[in-house]
């Protein structure tokens, strides 16, 4: 039954605490329907209390009917429903940037804003197996590094959790037959304009069709494989900064020496990990930047810093590695 793999996935990852409140993402389709309707029935087991978010993007003729259908399904089982409509294009022409990455960052920004307003401390979404595949392929195609292999986290910053990530794609469209939930069918999603719909209905059936039938449980394993490949390399990363680190504060300074007889690896996580803690992100952080770093410390140049990414400042003087926000 798919209700008991969901509940193993919740608790091989701990991603649900009794007493949680969850904010569900709840499009309409058969991902999120499968979704809400299993933690639904799990929420007395769990001891969970549940809250569904719902964004309406103004695209297509048939986005008010899907509102309508999530209203009246929360109606039907109890569950407080929350809904906000947007002209999601609109949006993205005066922001500068494509539908896709307006309409999540629309959607994330409402989950919190529900999440805060009814107290819930975890959101859930409904990403599944196929979508892990499609997210490991999309980072390839775009030149990812070992971390892009990952795909999706199936928990990030301790609150938002996926509880069907185990889930394939075809499991879910069976279950939501057995269930009679007669999800919502987005249209576009056939359409071939955007990376990941291209991944999704021309790529992964090419391959299924001519290397592999089982490619995208192929690709679930090799996520796995990187998540705790990195899991164990970030380990050693965080045992040596603790070695190598000599002050915090608003600067953080590393030993030279010690970090010089590291391995290339390393010292790139490292350097990655101390920016981090130094400046709280990574985003814009390139591998030419971290060549860059690790050359400056190599030559040992006194006179000279880098600054990688805006706010950030990186010297070496006297033996040390300085690391400044």
């Amino acid at each position: 039954m798919l209700e008991e793999k969901v509940l193993n996935t919740i608790n091989k990852y701990n991603m649900i605490q009794s007493g949680d409140g969850i904010v569900i993402g709840v499009s309409g389709g058969p991902d999120s329907m499968t979704l809400l309707n299993i933690l639904n029935n799990l929420k007395e087991k769990l001891n969970i209390k549940l809250y569904v978010a719902h964004i309406n993007h103004s695209i297509r003729e048939e986005a008010d009917a899907e509102t309508e259908y999530v209203k009246e399904f929360c109606k039907k089982i109890d569950v407080e429903f929350f809904a906000k409509k947007v002209k999601v294009e609109e949006i993205a022409k005066e922001l500068k940037m494509g539908t896709e990455e307006a309409g999540r960052n629309i959607r994330y920004e409402f989950f919190e804003e529900v999440a805060h307003k009814v107290g819930a401390n975890k959101i859930a979404t409904a990403h599944n197996l196929n979508d892990n595949a499609e997210t490991v392929l999309m980072n390839i195609i775009r030149g990812t590094s070992v971390s892009g292999l990952k795909g999706i986290d199936k928990v990030r910053d301790g609150k938002y959790t996926r509880p069907i990530i185990e889930c394939s794609r075809a499991e879910i469209e069976d279950y939501c037959k057995e269930k009679n939930l007669n999800p919502r069918y987005d249209k576009s999603n056939n359409e071939n304009i955007y990376t990941r719909n291209k991944i999704r209905n021309l790529l992964i059936p090419f391959l299924q069709k001519e290397f592999n039938p089982n490619i995208v449980e192929g690709i679930n394993r090799l996520s796995q494989i990187a998540i705790e490949e990195e899991q164990f390399i970030n380990k050693v990363v965080e045992k040596e900064y603790e070695k190598l680190q000599i002050a915090v504060d608003n600067t953080i300074i590393l030993n030279l020496k010690e970090f010089n007889k590291l391995d290339y690896v390393i010292k790139a996580k490292l350097i990655l990990y101390t920016i981090s803690k130094v400046y709280g992100k990574t985003s814009g952080i390139e591998k030419k930047h971290i060549d860059d770093i690790i050359k400056l410390c190599d030559n040992n140049i006194g006179n000279k810093y880098l600054t990688p990414q805006k706010g950030i400042k990186i010297y070496v003087k006297k033996g040390k590695i300085f690391f400044l926000s």
